[in-house]
């Protein structure tokens, strides 16, 4: 899907720049090499930064749960 046709950017242009650590749209035009033009792109631009934060915080809520339940219960063992 095209999410700029100014620059032709696709949601996985979007995507790439979100991966490489993007997180405004400004620095999705800088990682895509361009610049903003009319700006209709913007609000789906942060559309999908949106997402990908959300998911960010699930995956690293799932990540921490798993840490937490694989830490080893220490019990003592009386002899």
């Amino acid at each position: 899907m095209i999410v700029c046709s100014c620059n032709a950017l696709s949601h996985k242009d979007v995507e790439s720049a979100i991966n490489a650590g993007a997180s405004k749209p400004s620095d999705i035009y800088t990682a895509r090499k361009c610049r903003a033009q009319c700006g209709n792109c913007v609000p789906g631009m942060v559309c999908l930064l949106k997402q990908a934060i959300q998911e960010r915080k699930k995956i690293q809520a799932t990540i921490a749960t798993a840490s937490i339940a694989a830490k080893p219960v220490e019990q003592s063992i009386y002899l």
